[in-house]
């Protein structure tokens, strides 16, 4: 690997979590860096592949602001593209490996993406798919190195470029967008949405401490790599020289061999991931620390019980897309120590505080004051309200979509859309969401987007979508279907309907079908009915 061509000097060095991985080769260029299947690699060999990728990506026609898709599970390739795309100065587009054809292709024409590299099962599914503005299909080897021929293979990729290129690991500006997320749109369209350089760089150092990454953690990878860029691990662990070992598919089996062969120190996920892990035939108590980042559901009580059984430490953070991944911590105090664990696991399910990085969390009234000021509620743990933030941990705007960027930044504050209470403490309580949004596993599953899909369908005249209880997913969709008069359909035709519209886990796996759906006098749909049917009253939905 060449070094730097421009040295940085001066106090006004822009950040960017592209000097991350340059310091590791640097400092601890024989440290094991990846593991992915049978293949290892230092960090001097990483960045070798991470240089000759930019390279490559450069010669293929990869100008300053282009964006590069990429559809791909957790790999060495998938790691590599955090960095090698922006230093070619492209912009990286991670696209969820669980959407439909079409969907995908929405995210490479919006994006505007000039190559569209993935693994060949992933690609196959795209083969009749017209493309926009993508020149080229590149498709990334299997576990095992071979090839489907999906594409372009990645080794002819790799080989335009040069791990001996003169490419400087510095950027012009830090608030240039380094990645773009794209959100499951709860008004039908996903958004996309900026990430910068300087926000992923904080982010990542955020993450580092609050969950105490070094250079000896060895980290599973069972987060999505492309979910908010793996919440900016993939930089924060590299970082620390730490080594990250891919997990291409979340089983249990595959999970325990790589915690005791490896010897795995922290991981993160979804509560479904927590259950697979805990209920695995496999699954036995350790010996040594180990630590898990969970978001995205409430675990419930019973898993919670079980991962602590294992010696395991929960670590419970919130956060969005839109907020770089997690962007709070339930961090706890030690005046809890005296309390019972009944007690304590209530304080745990909190959002908590905004991380180091971050700004403080607020919680605040719908109406603004005289003076055009947000209003918070009071800190009692009662009065409810909306939750907000700011600051470098989020995210620069949507792209392409001034209006919807300018109507979620009322007051100068970004407006999550969740409903929660501030408690005296200074602690968040996320309680509901107000978008209607369903988190199943993990995943955001856009009601209106699912409804859409429902009612295409020609005996359905009403539908309505929510969120029910589920013991491993945490919530599912569920379909609730008025029929035209004098048609007919079950709920094996529905939802294989739907699957022919949108991708197969954002289904309902239920529909009922009823005679009427409760409104409003304005003819809007009484979500909340139909939940506190299915949830119970005062059950909490969501809180995390």
């Amino acid at each position: 690997m060449a070094a730097p061509t421009h040295p940085r000097s001066g106090l006004d060095t822009a950040l960017t979590p592209l000097r991350f991985l340059e310091r590791a080769v640097e400092v601890h260029p024989d440290k094991t860096a990846v593991i992915d299947g049978a293949r290892r690699a230092t960090y001097r060999e990483f960045g070798d592949h991470v240089v000759a990728l930019a390279d490559a990506l450069r010669r293929s026609g990869v100008d300053r602001g282009d964006s590069v898709a990429y559809l791909a599970s957790n790999s060495m390739e998938m790691l590599a593209a955090h960095f090698a795309v922006p230093l070619a100065g492209g912009v990286l587009v991670a696209v969820n490996t669980r959407l439909a054809a079409e969907e995908i292709r929405y995210i490479c024409d919006h994006s505007r993406s000039v190559l569209l590299i993935g693994e060949g099962e992933l690609l196959e599914g795209c083969t009749d798919v017209e493309f926009a503005t993508v020149r080229e299909v590149i498709e990334t080897p299997e576990v095992d190195g071979g090839y489907r021929g999906a594409g372009v293979r990645y080794d002819e990729l790799l080989a335009r470029g040069s791990s001996d290129a003169a490419i400087a690991w510095t950027v012009d500006d830090e608030d240039a967008v380094i990645a773009i997320n794209y959100t499951s749109g709860t008004t039908g369209r996903p958004k996309g949405v900026m990430y910068t350089h300087r926000g992923a760089y904080l982010s990542a150092l955020g993450a580092v401490i609050t969950h105490d990454y070094s250079i000896d953690t060895r980290y599973l990878w069972s987060l999505p790599m492309f979910h908010c860029n793996g919440w900016c691990k993939t930089w924060a662990l590299t970082g620390v020289s730490a080594t990250h070992v891919c997990l291409r598919a979340v089983r249990g089996e595959e999970m325990w061999h790589l915690i005791d062969s490896e010897t795995i120190t922290h991981m993160s996920g979804a509560p479904t991931v927590l259950t697979t892990l805990a209920t695995a035939p496999e699954a036995h108590p350790l010996d040594r620390p180990m630590s898990i980042a969970t978001a995205g559901a409430p675990p419930s009580p019973t898993v919670i019980a079980a991962i602590r059984h294992l010696g395991i430490t929960l670590v419970h953070v919130y956060g969005l897309t839109e907020t770089y991944g997690p962007y709070s911590v339930c961090e706890p105090d030690p005046s809890w120590s005296g309390l019972s664990e009944a007690d304590i696991s209530v304080r745990m399910a909190r959002q908590g505080v905004g991380e180091l990085t971050a700004e403080r969390m607020r919680v605040v009234r719908p109406d603004v004051d005289d003076q055009g000021r947000l209003c918070d509620v009071a800190a009692d743990g009662v009065e409810m309200g909306e939750i907000v933030m700011c600051g470098n941990m989020v995210m620069k705007g949507y792209f392409e979509d001034a209006q919807r960027t300018s109507e979620v930044f009322v007051g100068g504050w970004f407006h999550s859309g969740d409903l929660g209470v501030m408690h005296p403490d200074g602690y968040v309580q996320l309680l509901d969401r107000a978008k209607d949004v369903v988190v199943s596993g993990g995943e955001n599953i856009s009601t209106v987007e699912v409804e859409q899909a429902v009612v295409s369908h020609p005996a359905v005249l009403e539908v309505a979508v929510i969120g029910v209880p589920d013991e491993k997913w945490g919530e599912r969709p569920k379909a609730l279907v008025v029929l035209k008069d004098g048609m007919a359909a079950d709920a094996a035709e529905i939802i294989a309907h739907v699957k022919t519209r949108i991708a197969s886990y954002k289904a309902p796996r239920d529909v009922d079908f009823v005679a009427d759906l409760p409104k409003t006098s304005t003819g809007k749909i009484r979500k909340n009915e139909l939940r506190d049917v299915e949830w119970g009253a005062g059950r909490v939905r969501i809180q995390g």
